[in-house]
């Protein structure tokens, strides 16, 4: 879902370049917004020199998941015999999520290797839906294809637009995402790939958001300072929280308007973001 410790410069040659996820689920699958459990910090004073880079989540961001990953997965157990609603499902994938480590035989979050443990602990024989193992394997690999292909993540309305925005700004652009290895795939097949200069994806760096590390690893990366930089996102804990700890400024993303008044620093749609991060260039 959202892999070797790599940033991906494309297509731009003049750049030098859980708390757990809320819904305690994966972001092949990232999960949707939900209630805040804690408050989050005033906002960073806008930088006093203009923005040189900016950094974008992207589940529930720059892309929505069609249909819902708890369908995805209760079809599979449907079509094998096993009657599971999607929301036995969640059930089932937060209890998984929740019970795995961060690390499993030397692999980090949403690798390959986790996500083999992950898939298992859901529908294998000792704790999961009771398939056995040559099931189970043909699932895994039925879920790696469905989570990479085209049709899957769908881009939000004025992604394509706040990208060249962003990129006729002469700004570094960025995704700073806790996703699997397949995010490269993923942007290619929604034809965002090229508008990147680089890319880190928590499974790829061993780290994840809402920890600063890996906010500095993308401003290093960039080489900008954190008052040059700003990420957005839609999670109030990772993205917000996350960025402000390590420096950056932070707006919410808050496509389906459920967040309120929580957060000062939002916007409801990405031609809106666009314009918030256009007036702190200048």
């Amino acid at each position: 879902m959202d892999d070797a410790c790599v940033s991906f410069p494309l297509a731009r040659s003049r750049s030098p370049l859980r708390k757990p996820p809320r819904d305690l689920l994966p972001p092949y699958h990232r999960p949707s917004p939900g209630r805040i459990s804690s408050p989050i910090p005033s906002p960073a004073p806008i930088p006093s020199v203009p923005l040189r880079a900016v950094f974008l989540d992207v589940g529930n961001t720059l892309l929505s998941e069609v249909p819902s990953r708890y369908a995805v997965y209760a079809a599979a157990a449907v079509r094998r015999g096993r009657e599971v609603s999607p929301e036995r499902m969640h059930a089932l994938m937060a209890e998984a999520h929740l019970s795995l480590p961060h690390w499993v035989d030397g692999h980090f979050r949403y690798t390959d290797r986790w996500f083999e443990a992950f898939i298992a602990r859901i529908f294998g024989e000792e704790r999961g839906l009771g398939f056995g193992a040559q099931d189970v394997s043909a699932i895994t690999l039925e879920l790696f294809d469905h989570f990479e292909s085209a049709g899957t993540f769908v881009p939000f309305p004025g992604a394509e637009g706040l990208l060249a925005e962003l990129r006729a700004a002469e700004l570094v652009v960025g995704v700073i995402s806790n996703w699997s290895s397949r995010l490269s795939r993923v942007l290619e097949v929604t034809g965002l790939a090229g508008s990147f200069d680089l890319v880190l994806t928590s499974a790829l760096e061993g780290v994840e958001k809402p920890d600063a590390a890996l906010f500095r690893r993308a401003l290093e990366r960039a080489g900008v300072g954190p008052t040059e930089a700003l990420h957005a996102g839609d999670d109030p804990v990772l993205d917000v929280q996350g960025a402000r700890a390590a420096g950056l400024g932070a707006v919410l993303v808050d496509h389906a308007g459920r967040l309120g008044d929580a957060e000062k620093e939002r916007v409801t749609s990405l031609a809106a973001l666009a314009a918030y991060i256009l007036e702190r260039t200048r």
